[in-house]
């Protein structure tokens, strides 16, 4: 089951219950009023479908970052030319032809 986050109405203190989905949380353990209000505290860090971390902390240095692109851009544009061919890539994506080498 899921956990998520409440903030009390009342008396404004912060508390986490784990329950279903459609589940309400019954009330606040602090001072025991029903009206509650649920928090999103967090959401997913995710670019263009590509969930990766080229660095530590999501703190990637540019160098990380230009070494990741290096090694992604030969990837991506192979994809691209089984699917759409060699022609429609230099049309449409030109910034795929481009040599990404590490400094």
């Amino acid at each position: 089951m899921p956990l998520y986050d409440y903030r009390c109405d009342d008396c404004g203190q912060q508390f986490e219950a784990r329950h279903s989905f459609d589940e309400r949380v019954e009330c606040c353990p602090s001072c025991g009023q029903p009206a509650v209000t649920r928090l999103i505290t967090t959401a997913p860090a995710i670019m263009g479908g590509i969930m990766t971390d080229a660095g530590s902390g999501g703190k990637a240095t540019k160098e990380q970052l230009r070494d990741k692109w290096a090694e992604e851009t030969p990837k991506l544009r192979k994809k691209m030319v089984d699917k759409y061919g060699e022609d429609r890539v230099n049309t449409y994506l030109p910034t795929l032809n481009t040599s990404y080498e590490s400094k």
